[in-house]
C-alpha cells in the first residue's frame, strides 16, 4: 500500500512538472515567434535595401524588371523615412542603364520621383501585385551591337475602396560591358 501511495505520488509530480515546463516552453516559443512576425512586417523596405547588387545583381531581364517592381511597390505602399526613399531610389537607379540615368539630374529625378509618389497616394492608389512575363515571352534582339531584351510587366492599382486595375509597361533591357541587364526606359502599354 505505501509504495503505491509513493509511486502515485511520484507519478503526480512528474506530470504536473512536464505541464509546467511545457507551458513555459510555449510562452517562450510564442513570444519568439510573435518577435520574429514582427521583425519581418517590419522590414519589408529594409529586405530590399539589404540587396547587394554588387555581388548579387539579377541574372536575367525578367529578374530585373522584377526587382525593379518590389522596389516599385515599397514606393506607393509601405511607410519609409527620407533616408530610406533616397537608398530605393538609388537601388532602382542600379537597375538603369547609364544612358537612362543620364536623362536627368539627380535632383530631378528625386523630384519626379517624389511627386509621382505623393500624387499616386493622393488618389489613393496602391500596387496591389505585379506579374512579369514568363521567361518564354522574353524577346531577345541585338540593336547597335548590344544584345536587348523587351518584356512586359502589368502592374495591378487598387484604389481605396476600389478594384483592380490592370497597368502594363513594356521594358527594354540592354546588357551592359559586364554582363548585367540594365533598364534602358519603359512605356504604358495602350490598350
Amino acid at each position: 500500500m505505501k509504495n503505491s501511495k509513493v509511486a502515485k505520488t511520484v507519478i503526480i509530480v512528474v506530470v504536473l512538472a512536464a505541464i509546467i515546463l511545457v507551458y513555459y516552453y510555449s510562452l517562450g516559443h510564442r513570444a519568439k515567434r510573435q518577435e520574429v512576425e514582427e521583425a519581418i512586417a517590419a522590414t519589408v523596405v529594409q529586405s530590399i535595401l539589404m540587396r547587394d547588387l554588387e555581388h548579387n545583381y539579377p541574372p536575367t531581364p525578367k529578374e530585373v524588371v522584377k526587382y525593379y517592381a518590389e522596389i516599385t511597390e515599397c514606393f506607393y505602399n509601405e511607410t519609409y523615412s527620407d533616408e530610406e526613399l533616397l537608398q530605393l531610389a538609388s537601388k532602382i537607379q542600379m537597375l538603369y542603364d547609364a544612358e537612362l540615368v543620364a536623362n536627368k539630374t539627380q535632383e530631378q529625378y528625386m523630384q519626379d520621383l517624389r511627386d509621382d509618389i505623393v500624387e499616386m497616394k493622393g488618389q489613393q492608389l496602391t500596387v496591389a501585385s505585379y506579374e512579369v512575363s514568363a521567361s518564354t515571352d522574353v524577346e531577345y534582339f541585338t540593336q547597335n551591337d548590344y544584345s536587348c531584351a523587351r518584356l512586359y510587366c502589368t502592374f495591378y492599382l487598387k484604389q481605396q475602396g476600389g478594384g483592380r486595375v490592370p497597368s502594363q509597361e513594356r521594358f527594354v533591357l540592354r546588357q551592359d560591358g559586364d554582363g548585367h541587364w540594365k533598364i534602358l526606359g519603359w512605356e504604358l502599354v495602350e490598350d
